[in-house]
């Protein structure tokens, strides 16, 4: 690249008005419209340009020849002394000054100011809901500048219009710079953040009742769920298969941030997420209002004093929690200890050692696929 790149700064720094060959001491060989003679046998490599400064200790035949042009080496040519080398150097430094130069003259991304407490959503699916919701306090909506005539982005500003937000149509390198190089398909959203819901402010009635008692209630409960993908994906899932609440654990557990959101190809913008700061005891308080408790482990063979049952022999009449563990270390021995069962996922082969499992959001989404079908046939 630099070879190809050579002749156009040579003559960008006015060192050359002459056509530019393969090879020279930076490796372009400026050639005359004369064709040159070949190097004489057992010359030394190519100097620098005969026009630059030389030394006093510069030996006879240093100069150019006249089938040379001024400013240039002749091919095969070796300078001599220190005023070579010093003509080689100012030569380089002169090369130097030309990348600054063109990095000066990029045009740099534009230093978008946050409003304080705001953060940046990014993705159709993401803003789309969250400007249709309106759950949070809106700011700004980017659209990507060369996107404008797509069918989804005029979408996107009759949304903003509606809203009273303000558009601003910029460059791929600012939504590069809000989103800190997330996939945001041309869009990004500064908002206020979801924050979880507390339980205290939505709770159910108590199931006491015949109409409560058949009701057939699922709720996803999370325990130390980290990674905001993992996260996202069982948001979608959950909404997806028709969950009805979705509670997480507040310590140890990723928040409801923008990456989830995407992940969650913008369930989160419509679901709510509740939080709990005392898993097990909100675990006996529901088991004491009737509730069923399961759940999930990877290698049913380390569970101990619990039932262990395949999801597809499970059966379910009372309104039930489905709790699910942390990527690595699974549910807490307090939380599976609180379980009436404990589902796995049986195989469809013998597995090597090391992929004798799955994903939480994919084995989550096994699970409750066979827990919410029974709830809708029991719905019919």
């Amino acid at each position: 690249m630099e070879r190809a790149l050579m002749p156009r700064v040579c003559r960008a720094l006015g060192l050359c008005r002459w056509p530019c060959g393969p090879r020279w001491p930076c490796g372009v060989r400026h050639r005359s419209t004369r064709e040159q003679p070949p190097p004489p046998a057992g010359r030394g490599e190519e100097g620098p340009p005969a026009s630059l400064p030389r030394g006093p200790g510069a030996g006879p035949g240093s100069g150019g020849s006249r089938d040379t042009p001024r400013g240039h080496p002749r091919p095969g040519h070796r300078g001599a002394g220190r005023g070579s080398a010093t003509g080689r150097e100012l030569w380089l430094s002169q090369l130097d000054e030309l990348p600054r130069a063109r990095k000066g003259m990029e045009r740099k991304p534009l230093r978008l100011e946050r409003t304080k407490g705001s953060e940046i959503l990014f993705g159709i699916g993401p803003c789309s809901l969250a400007l249709s919701q309106a759950r949070r306090d809106l700011f700004r909506l980017f659209l990507k500048q060369s996107s404008s005539r797509r069918p989804v982005m005029s979408e996107f500003v009759l949304q903003a219009t509606a809203r009273g937000v303000p558009v601003l149509h910029v460059q791929r390198r600012e939504l590069d710079e809000l989103c800190r190089g997330q996939v945001h398909q041309g869009v990004c959203l500064e908002a206020t953040p979801l924050r979880f819901k507390s339980l205290e402010d939505a709770e159910t009635p108590g199931l006491g009742d015949d109409a409560s008692g058949k009701q057939q209630l699922v709720w996803l409960v999370l325990e130390q769920i980290q990674d905001p993908m993992n996260l996202g994906a069982l948001l979608r899932s959950a909404y997806f298969l028709g969950v009805d609440r979705v509670v997480t654990s507040h310590r140890n557990s990723c928040p409801l941030t923008p990456t989830v959101s995407k992940a969650s190809a913008g369930a989160m913008e419509v679901f709510d997420v509740y939080s709990t700061d005392d898993l097990q005891s909100f675990l006996k308080a529901k088991i004491a209002e009737g509730w069923k408790v399961v759940g999930t482990a990877s290698k049913p063979e380390d569970v101990e004093d619990v039932p262990v049952i395949s999801c597809l022999e499970f059966r379910w009449d009372k309104p039930l929690i489905v709790v699910i563990g942390s990527e690595g270390e699974g549910l807490s021995l307090e939380t599976q200890l609180l379980c009436h069962r404990v589902l796995a996922i049986p195989p469809g082969r013998a597995l090597h050692p090391g992929i004798d499992s799955l994903n939480v959001s994919v084995a989550t989404g096994i699970l409750l696929h066979s827990i919410c079908s029974q709830k809708r046939r029991h719905g019919d």
